[in-house]
């Protein structure tokens, strides 16, 4: 899309420093990058579903349909995964704030 490789990097990682403080839209905004292999990443269902995940555990309705819908193209090993891994990321959020 016009975007050079610097650029498209710097945009994760400000969303990922973003989610590491909480921030629900950001955990969105992966979700969404992931879904549809944008802003430099590839298609990644389990890391979509986590990030979708995370946001709708902070009241995100969008996130909550988002990952609804990704859902439908997952097995369903592929969703506990996902669901293992946001249950890590929360793990580790505490471990950062305690």
């Amino acid at each position: 899309m016009g975007h050079s490789f610097g650029t498209v990097d710097f945009l994760m990682k400000s969303r990922l420093r973003d989610a590491a403080r909480g921030r629900p839209e950001a955990f969105y905004e992966l979700g969404v990058a992931f879904a549809a292999g944008a802003d430099g990443v590839d298609v990644d269902l389990i890391e979509a579903h986590k990030w979708f995940n995370l946001a709708a555990v902070h009241g995100s309705l969008r996130a909550q349909q988002s990952r609804a819908e990704i859902a439908e193209d997952m097995t369903a090993r592929e969703i506990m995964e996902a669901q293992r891994q946001a249950r890590a990321w929360i793990a580790a959020g505490e471990r950062r704030v305690a």
